[in-house]
């Protein structure tokens, strides 16, 4: 048996969440939708030692690459969801402002989104947030 093994059912199946997961120590991931029948071997898998990680999951976090935004910068994207501007956020972090927008910048370069609202979303959507 594997002693204080995870499986985590979740019913938000996206790659960041696994990324997270994963890197605290978790040996399943599985999707709330995983049918009865497979969720009982997963058990049975991680409880001998094994691991199991949703293959779709799997694929969506490979494809989109090990390149996550940093903990700075998803404080900044956080904040800019809530709709404040650079200038804003930097009042909040107790930052220049072009410190915000060098984050900014970046989370944008690393997510491949065209501005602030896209580079969010896409966050979300991700898992990142």
């Amino acid at each position: 048996m594997q002693r204080g093994a995870v499986v985590i059912l979740t019913g938000h199946g996206r790659p960041g969440h696994l990324r997270r997961a994963l890197g605290l120590g978790v040996r399943g991931f599985a999707t709330k939708d995983t049918p009865a029948a497979r969720l009982a071997e997963v058990v049975r898998t991680v409880h001998g030692g094994g691991r199991y990680i949703d293959p779709d999951i799997a694929a969506d976090a490979l494809t989109l690459g090990a390149n996550p935004p940093t903990a700075r910068e998803r404080q900044v994207l956080a904040l800019t969801g809530e709709g404040l501007s650079s200038a804003g956020i930097a009042a909040r972090m107790h930052l220049a402002d072009g410190t915000v927008r060098n984050h900014t910048s970046s989370a944008l370069a690393r997510l491949g989104a065209d501005n602030r609202l896209a580079a969010h979303r896409r966050s979300m959507d991700t898992g990142w947030l």
